[in-house]
């Protein structure tokens, strides 16, 4: 088979960040970590991800390894919310539309209280327009914590400033502050900011591994160190403390060794970018990360599909392509030029 029939054989995934491959200093992190220690999270490598995480966000941090990422926010919103609370979040957030109802599930029967915004993203305003309303009694559920997603459901990123504010109306309210962070790492590298002001004050971090070369870790990161004493026994019960945690450990440590999880943010972001320039007037979100979402009819997508890309519909007249860190460039090319070509 030619080179050019060989490149144009093999399939040409935009469907999602967690079809992409898994970066090999992962595999060599693995591998090195494959002799005997001790087990769950008693190991090296488990003990050394507080001090490390640290130095990321540059303050005292608790780290729990978990392998998914919805067990990695419901875990953490189960560490701030009773049974008989409920969570503010998005109508369009990923607990509320593709958790499959985990977080009612670890959470006890604990409530969402969805809240607009454009671009799936949260303000101030929007926040106190669902809590507000809420009388101070038994009979009506009481909000205890704010979740926000960054980079949001629609590839929007917020600013220092918004994220900060939403933290200080948690903090002014009482309520306990959720990052939702799959994909902490496109949303850092676009801000070009320190990793703490793009948390904004959080008390939790989901921190998303596998969507940026991991294979199945991500790490719940507590700024609060003491919800972590509450949500090491709600792990457990879970059935998510891994009895040879040390590989899901030392995933987390190849991506921060030398800033890779930045590095493949970065490149990720740079394909979505080239994809969206292309796009132009059919954007239907500014492209802040990796996700670009355009309008295009049924038709527009068999055209683009019979060129061998795969990416999700959106909707009846819209489309969606996400990019990852090992997006080649030479496809996002393609892309971008059977795009422009309609």
């Amino acid at each position: 088979m030619s080179e050019a029939a060989s490149r144009s054989a093999r399939p040409k995934l935009f469907l999602s960040d967690n079809s992409a491959a898994v970066h090999p200093a992962l595999w060599e992190a693995m591998r090195a970590a494959d002799e005997a220690d001790a087990p769950y999270d008693n190991d090296a490598i488990s003990r050394s991800l507080d001090e490390r995480m640290g130095d990321v966000f540059g303050c005292e941090v608790a780290v729990l390894w978990t392998a998914t990422g919805t067990s990695a926010n419901c875990l953490a919103l189960a560490a701030m919310c009773p049974p008989h609370g409920g969570v503010v979040c998005h109508r369009e957030a990923h607990i509320e539309m593709d958790e499959g109802g985990a977080p009612g599930f670890y959470l006890h029967g604990a409530k969402l209280l969805l809240a607009d915004g454009e671009g799936a993203k949260l303000t101030p305003g929007s926040v106190r327009a669902v809590v507000d309303p809420i009388r101070d009694d038994v009979h009506q559920v009481q909000p205890h914590a704010l979740s926000v997603t960054q980079a949001s459901e629609y590839g929007r990123v917020y600013r220092p400033d918004e994220i900060a504010a939403l933290g200080s109306l948690a903090k002014d309210r009482g309520l306990g502050f959720h990052v939702d962070g799959a994909r902490f790492g496109n949303a850092a590298a676009f801000l070009g900011c320190s990793p703490a002001e793009a948390v904004g004050g959080a008390d939790a971090l989901s921190f998303g591994f596998v969507k940026n070369g991991g294979m199945s870790a991500e790490a719940i990161i507590f700024f609060d160190p003491s919800l972590a004493d509450v949500a090491r026994y709600r792990r457990k019960r879970a059935g998510h403390l891994q009895s040879k945690g040390r590989y899901l450990a030392a995933q987390i440590a190849a991506m921060l060794d030398g800033d890779l999880w930045l590095a493949n943010a970065r490149a990720a972001n740079a394909a979505s970018a080239e994809i969206a320039q292309a796009c132009g007037e059919r954007l239907l979100h500014p492209v802040e990360a990796n996700e670009v979402f355009m309008r295009c009819s049924q038709e527009e997508r068999d055209a683009i599909r019979a060129r061998g890309f795969d990416f999700y519909d959106w909707g009846a007249d819209a489309a969606r392509f996400v990019t990852g860190w090992d997006t080649r460039e030479d496809d996002a090319a393609e892309l971008a030029k059977a795009i422009a070509s309609l």
